[in-house]
C-alpha cells in the first residue's frame, strides 16, 4: 500500500536556513512582499528571490503556482521553490499550492516557510495527494519520499486541522490504491482482507459469505457472481462515533473485475475494468478517513464485492432473479451487472442498519461519461434539501457533480412483459434508467443519493491533485457531507 509523504509541522526558526538540504519552499503574495523568511532565504542566496519575483515569470505566474530556484547559490539545498500564495488563501488555492510544490520538489526532502500564511493544513493536504504514486508492482519504485517539515508561527495551534486533512489524504489514497489494484491481486477475498484490517482503527467489520447472502435473499448479487472462481462477498463497515442517532448508510458497487458476462464486453479497454469497483473504494476511503479523524458520527458502510465472468454457470440473458426485497428483475443484459449488485446492498441497507439516509455510489454507466465527461460525477435523488447538501460538499471540496433527473417516463423504459423490471432501459437516458432501476430498492420517504462516478474515478491525464488513474474522488466531498451534516457537537 502506498505511503504517505510524511509532512510535520514546526516553529518556524531562520537560523540554519543555509544547511538545510534537498529543498526551501517559500510562500509570496501576488505583490511579492517578502517575509521574515523569504527576506533570509533571498539574503542567503544573493537576491536571488527578490529578482526572481521581479521577474515576467512571476508576474504570469498564477496564484497556487510555483516557480522554481535550481541549484541556488549561498543554499546547500538543491532547490528554491517560490509559490504565489496569499497570506489568507481560498481552500482551493492553498490546497493547489500545496500540489504545485509536491510537483517542484518530487521526492526530495521539503522544508516550507509557512510563517504566518493560513489554511497550512490545507497546503499540506495538496502536498500529500499530489504526492501519490502506485508502485507497488514496479520493480524500480524509484526514490522514496522524504519528509516534509512546514514551518509556522503557532504549530499547536495548527495540530486538529492538520491531523484531519492528513485523515481525509489516507483516506483517498487508500481509495486510489484499491482501485488501481489489478484483479488477480484484489479478488473479492482480498479486498475483504483489507476492509477487515481496519478494525484496527476502531471500525467494526462484518464480513457477510455467499451461504449467508443466500439465506438472506440476495439473488440479484448472487447472480452476477455465479460465474466467477471468487466468491461474492458484501462487507459491512461500522463507525460509531455519534450517539445513538440513525447511521447515515454508504452503499458501493465492487466488482472488482467486469468482463460484462455473457454479455461480453471487446477487448480494446477491458483492462480498465479493474476500476469497476470504484464506489466500493469510495466507500473504504471514507470509513478509514473518519476512523483516523475520529468523527462524531454514525456511518456504516456497506459494499458488495463480486466479480462478472462468463461461464457455464455464469447468469443468462433472458434470465430472471429475485431480488432481496422480491423484486424480480430480467436479466437482459448481463453487463447492466451493478446494479443488480446495489439493488440487494441498498435493501439489505435499510433493513439492518435503520440509516437516516443512504447514499450509493457506483462506476455504472458508460451513459454518464457521454453526458458529463470526467469532470462531474452524476448526482441522483429523491430527496432536493438532501442533494444539495451534497452539492454544496462536493463544490467546497472541489469535487465536480452535477444533479441528473428521475421520473415516471424512465421507469417505463425497464418496464418488462416477463418480470417486475428488467436490468436495462436501452441507450436512451441509460443513467437515469439506471438511476430508476436503483431508486425501486429505496424505502418510501427514505433520502437517498446516487452518485454514478463512471467518469470521475479513474482519469486518463493528470489533474490538479492527482496523476492519471486512480482520482480517490469522492472521498473528500463524502466527508465534508459528514462534518456539516452529520457530525455531533
Amino acid at each position: 500500500m502506498t505511503q504517505l509523504r510524511k509532512i510535520t509541522f514546526a516553529e518556524t526558526n531562520l537560523d540554519g536556513l543555509d544547511a538545510v538540504e534537498g529543498a526551501i519552499g517559500v510562500l509570496i503574495n501576488a505583490a511579492g512582499t517578502l517575509s521574515p523568511g523569504a527576506r533570509r532565504v533571498n539574503r542567503l542566496s544573493k537576491g536571488a528571490v527578490a529578482k526572481a519575483v521581479a521577474s515576467e515569470a512571476w508576474e504570469k505566474l498564477s496564484e497556487g503556482s510555483a516557480l522554481t530556484l535550481a541549484m541556488p547559490v549561498g543554499l546547500q539545498a538543491e532547490a528554491v521553490v517560490l509559490v504565489k500564495l496569499e497570506r489568507r488563501p481560498q481552500v482551493a488555492m492553498a490546497r493547489k499550492a500545496g500540489a504545485a510544490l509536491a510537483s517542484a520538489v518530487g521526492s526530495k526532502a521539503l522544508m516550507l516557510l509557512a510563517e504566518n500564511t493560513t489554511r497550512t493544513a490545507d497546503v499540506a493536504l495538496g502536498l500529500a495527494l499530489k504526492g501519490y504514486k502506485f508502485a507497488d508492482h514496479l520493480s524500480e519504485k524509484g526514490d522514496p519520499l522524504e519528509g516534509a517539515v512546514i514551518c509556522v508561527k503557532d504549530p499547536g495551534a495548527e495540530a486538529k486541522a492538520v491531523s484531519d486533512a492528513l485523515a481525509v489524504a489516507e483516506g483517498v489514497v487508500f481509495t486510489r490504491d484499491l482501485v488501481s489494484e489489478p484483479a488477480n491481486v484484489l479478488t473479492t477475498t482480498e479486498f475483504a482482507a483489507r476492509l477487515e484490517a481496519l478494525r484496527d482503527l476502531g471500525v467494526e467489520v462484518e464480513v457477510l459469505e455467499e451461504d449467508k447472502l443466500a439465506e438472506l435473499g440476495m439473488g440479484a448479487l448472487l447472480s452476477v457472481g455465479q460465474g466467477s472462481e471468487s466468491p461474492s462477498k458484501v462487507v459491512v463497515m461500522r463507525w460509531k462515533g455519534g450517539g445513538d442517532e440513525a447511521p447515515l448508510a454508504l452503499v458501493g458497487k465492487g466488482v472488482v473485475f467486469d468482463t460484462g458476462g455473457i454479455s461480453l464486453k471487446p477487448a480494446a479497454g477491458m483492462e480498465d475494468m479493474t476500476m469497476d469497483m470504484g464506489g466500493a473504494g469510495v466507500v473504504s476511503g471514507v470509513m478509514k478517513t473518519l476512523a483516523l479523524r475520529g468523527a462524531k458520527a454514525n456511518v456504516t458502510g456497506l459494499v458488495g464485492l463480486v466479480e462478472n465472468m462468463p461461464d457455464g454457470k455464469a447468469t443468462r440473458p433472458g434470465d430472471i432473479v429475485t431480488s432481496m426485497r422480491g423484486v424480480t428483475i430480467e436479466v437482459v443484459n448481463t453487463d447492466a451487472e451493478g446494479r443488480l449488485v446495489l439493488a440487494d446492498v441498498l435493501w439489505h441497507a435499510q433493513q439492518t442498519e435503520k440509516p437516516a439516509a443512504v447514499i450509493n455510489l457506483a462506476t455504472l454507466t458508460g451513459a454518464c461519461i457521454i453526458a458529463l465527461g470526467h469532470d462531474n460525477a452524476g448526482v441522483f435523488s429523491n430527496d432536493d434539501a438532501f442533494a444539495n447538501k451534497f452539492l454544496k460538499a462536493a463544490e467546497a471540496e472541489g469535487e465536480g457533480a452535477w444533479r441528473l433527473p428521475l421520473g415516471k417516463g424512465y421507469h417505463d423504459q425497464i418496464k418488462t412483459l416477463k418480470a417486475d423490471i428488467k436490468n436495462t432501459g436501452g441507450r436512451p437516458a441509460g443513467a437515469s434508467t439506471a438511476a430508476v432501476f436503483l431508486e425501486r430498492f429505496i424505502e418510501d420517504d427514505m433520502p437517498w443519493i446516487h452518485l454514478d462516478i463512471a467518469g470521475v474515478a479513474q482519469v486518463a491525464k493528470a489533474t490538479t491533485f492527482a496523476p492519471k488513474g486512480a482520482t480517490g474522488w469522492g472521498v473528500m466531498a463524502l466527508d465534508r457531507l459528514v462534518r456539516d451534516q452529520f457530525e455531533q457537537g
